[in-house]
């Protein structure tokens, strides 16, 4: 047998899975992913259905069907008034989690520093050490609310660190950044060459009247910002993978280079319907109001239950 070095040689198989089989096996609700426990629109299946019987069956453009990179630029311009070029600027991609690893892979060169706040979604940290990156974590406290301490982010920047990672909200606690915090953001990086991945899938699952800040809105940090979004959590989807980043010209540049060689496009059906789907704005404004309190309720074990396994992830492998 041919002898190898594991890039990751203290990564095992993602928790997820190991749940997720779990729970299949012993008959047990499954908590461990966040998937939700209702179907997607049967109108949103009768236009990807009917986007196959149309013949939107072979390769999509590398950079996503463009009617959905339409609907995506409107969105994002009704939502945060920033606009997006739809074909230097917004690329469809497979799920969240593919656009992450290809932001990260576009930038971080060996040696480079990515400061990301513990607990985390576990596919920031791999990514970072599989480009040479070196992980610099910063633990979220929960006597802060899970709230980041600017200081402490202050100290942790080098002139080696190239970018920062944000999630809001935040999974698995739920919080969100706030304009105290873009405000800090912006003075960290106003002279600094740092870059920021935002990772914003839950944009839309926003309670209790907040604001959901994202860097679109915030000329400054557009420009140096990959922005990450997911219709799989937005349309209770999860199974068809499909996600997009939204980024300026030159950071795209960069991220395509990367995207034509690992999926170089997603299913043209479903970027089809997703698009006629998107029409009706209704389907992404009013998703807070949709859920129900036993839904919320469902929803908030799964996060407790996501961030005790992230913390017990964050300790066994010292990301």
């Amino acid at each position: 047998m041919t002898s190898i070095t594991s890039k990751l040689p203290q990564l095992g198989t993602t928790i997820f899975t190991t749940m997720s089989a779990l729970a299949a096996e012993v008959g047990a609700i499954n908590l461990s992913q966040g998937f939700p426990d209702y179907d997607c629109s049967p109108k949103l299946i009768e236009l990807v259905n009917q986007a196959m019987k149309d013949g939107h069956n072979q390769y999509a453009p590398m950079a996503g069907v463009k009617a959905l990179r339409l609907a995506i630029a409107s969105k994002t311009k009704k939502l945060y008034d920033a606009y997006y070029d739809i074909d230097t600027e917004i690329t469809i991609t497979a799920g969240g989690t593919q656009a992450i690893f290809t932001a990260i892979t576009a930038i971080v060169h060996p040696n480079d520093e990515v400061i990301v706040f513990e607990p985390a979604f576990d596919c920031y940290a791999p990514a970072i050490k599989l480009m040479g990156g070196v992980v610099k974590s910063l633990e979220l406290e929960p006597s802060n609310d899970y709230r980041i301490d600017w200081a402490m982010v202050k100290k942790l920047i080098t002139n080696r660190t190239r970018l920062i990672i944000l999630n809001s909200p935040h999974n698995p606690t739920a919080t969100i950044l706030h304009q105290d915090d873009i405000d800090e953001l912006s003075a960290i990086v106003k002279t600094q060459d740092i870059l920021i991945l935002s990772d914003e899938v839950y944009e839309h699952l926003i309670y209790d009247g907040e604001t959901h800040h994202s860097m679109a809105m915030y000329p400054e940090l557009r420009e140096r910002s990959f922005i990450i979004a997911s219709f799989g959590k937005l349309l209770h989807a999860t199974g068809w993978k499909i996600g997009y980043c939204l980024a300026p010209a030159y950071l795209m540049t960069e991220f395509k280079k990367v995207h034509q060689y690992l999926v170089f496009s997603v299913s043209s059906a479903v970027q089809q319907g997703i698009a006629q789907y998107l029409k009706d704005e209704d389907t992404y404004l009013n998703l807070p109001s949709f859920s129900s309190k036993s839904e919320i309720i469902s929803e908030m074990a799964w996060l407790k239950l996501n961030l005790s396994c992230c913390h017990h992830r964050a300790h066994t492998f010292n990301l």
